[in-house]
């Protein structure tokens, strides 16, 4: 995407409404910020908590659209080979990371969906993660609850079976 518009306005990614010969600055279109049950997430903040864990390689966190929430909580996450915990025989689970994160991270900021991939994240040149582009690939709506990659945390997993 070019960083000029076709009239020569930097795209900023902010969204404004004009009222005669005034712009009116709204807020923002960012990824950055998920909107689940009614809490705006800071994806960042997410993403920070991951790369703390002593396994994460690379995180990239976005919201995956939600009938009941809004949005999900989504994270996509590679491994540290040199430290790995998480073997073929043990993988990492949503269960496994949501645990670890209980520390730092409240509740309504844990992901509710995961995913872990080998290598590394796919990288633009300017060696930013393309959450626009991987976003929709990796977590694709519809369709998302059922692809065999993702992790799906709901309560009933939460709690034990009686």
């Amino acid at each position: 995407m070019a960083a000029h518009d076709k009239d020569g306005y930097f795209r900023t990614g902010d969204i404004a409404r004009r009222e005669g010969e005034y712009y009116w600055i709204l807020g923002r279109a960012s990824l950055d910020i998920i909107k689940s049950g009614g809490y705006k997430i800071s994806a960042l903040d997410v993403e920070r908590e991951l790369l703390g864990l002593p396994y994460i390689s690379e995180a990239m966190v976005v919201g995956v659209e939600d009938e009941e929430f809004g949005q999900r909580v989504a994270a996509v996450v590679t491994l540290q080979e040199e430290k790995v915990v998480y073997s073929a025989s043990r993988r990492l689970t949503i269960e496994c990371l949501r645990s670890d994160l209980r520390k730092t991270l409240v509740g309504y900021k844990m992901p509710t969906l995961l995913r872990v991939l080998d290598g590394e994240l796919p990288k633009g040149q300017t060696g930013k993660v393309l959450k626009k582009i991987l976003g929709p690939e990796l977590f694709p709506c519809p369709g998302w609850d059922r692809h065999p990659e993702i992790q799906v945390w709901s309560r009933n997993l939460a709690r034990p079976k009686l």
